[in-house]
């Protein structure tokens, strides 16, 4: 059995959902990444799941009774993966904790995610206005699993993702310091912290400058995360916010170009593109995934041409000989790093 998995000091691939899934979490750990996360899945998944092993890629993997497959591990993440619940009941996360824990390093919380489907079942940030809830939860995880169990709220360390709003004459800091000295009493490991409001979206700037003030209110380590894009950044959040949060962790930054955690700096894009498919196919990951992922990595990109001729790829096997004309395109060498050549 591995170590322990501990907080302090690392580099943490964000639950992405539909992004996060095995190639990119293999590739984010071979760039450098400490711990990755899985997307969130919701309890009721893992618990009606069958865990079966997977020969033929070597993995493990966890499949409804329809077909469906909600969680894919592959060996080399030992030590490393945490999986994200969204729950809104503690006997329902037990039970889906519970049944990965021996395949996995350590259960996250998802308290911070705003979105609708989210909200709507009382998960994610529905959360955070219902701290008895969540405390409640949090509490019955880590008396359940003998792995560690963590949470990100929006602005205090937790994992469950977003600053709370000011209310009852109380500013918005105080309402975190608050819910995160509370959370921690449960005795959960970290607390990931996402330094934007419940209400704000990702094009407003985070709050950097609040984790000088959430930083030192527990003792578990917190996690930053929020506008993360380069570790040029995270040098400069250590620079400028004032705090002692010592561990980041990375989301849009990641999907944008995974090498991001490359202490060298960033790889060509076109590279990233290339090693991500291959390990997608070693893996078996599916059409609609990898076209979906190589999208987003590609959505910040020059290159209108290269996107309309992927969207119009069919198949997984479509999609490998659009890389392999281009790559052997005349002229490669000559272009930026940034784009890939188009026919």
């Amino acid at each position: 059995m591995p170590p322990e998995l501990t907080y302090a000091s690392k580099l943490i691939l964000a639950p992405m959902v539909r992004v996060s899934t095995l190639p990119l979490r293999l590739l984010a750990l071979k760039y450098g990444a400490d711990i990755v996360y899985s997307p969130e899945i919701v309890d009721r998944r893992l618990m009606r799941s069958q865990r079966i092993q997977n020969d033929k890629f070597g993995t493990i993997d966890y499949v409804d009774d329809s077909g469906s497959l909600n969680l894919r591990i592959h060996p080399n993440e030992r030590g490393r993966l945490v999986v994200q619940l969204g729950s809104s009941n503690p006997v329902f996360a037990v039970l889906a904790a519970q049944k990965v824990a021996g395949d996995v390093d350590g259960i996250d919380l998802n308290c911070g995610c705003p979105k609708k489907f989210s909200v709507s079942g009382g998960m994610g940030s529905a959360l955070l206005e219902n701290p008895d809830t969540l405390e409640a939860i949090l509490t019955a995880l880590v008396s359940s699993v003998s792995i560690p169990v963590t949470c990100k709220i929006s602005n205090a360390l937790l994992k469950s993702r977003r600053l709370l709003d000011p209310r009852e004459g109380k500013t918005s800091i105080e309402r975190t310091i608050e819910l995160m000295q509370r959370l921690e009493k449960t005795g959960i490991s970290a607390i990931a912290v996402h330094c934007r409001f419940i209400h704000e979206r990702p094009r407003q700037p985070a709050h950097w400058d609040v984790f000088e003030q959430i930083s030192n209110c527990i003792s578990i380590p917190v996690i930053a995360n929020g506008d993360l894009w380069t570790m040029e950044d995270i040098h400069k959040f250590r620079a400028t916010s004032g705090s002692a949060v010592s561990s980041f962790m990375i989301a849009r930054g990641a999907q944008d170009n995974v090498s991001v955690f490359c202490k060298e700096g960033l790889a060509p894009i076109w590279s990233v593109l290339k090693e991500y498919l291959q390990i997608a196919q070693e893996c078996g990951a599916n059409y609609y995934s990898i076209k979906y992922v190589l999208l987003q990595m590609w959505s910040g990109q020059d290159g209108i041409e290269f996107r309309q001729r992927l969207v119009r790829c069919k198949t997984i096997e479509a999609i490998s000989d659009l890389f392999k004309e281009l790559d052997h395109c005349q002229g490669l060498l000559a272009r930026s790093n940034t784009q890939p050549p188009v026919a």
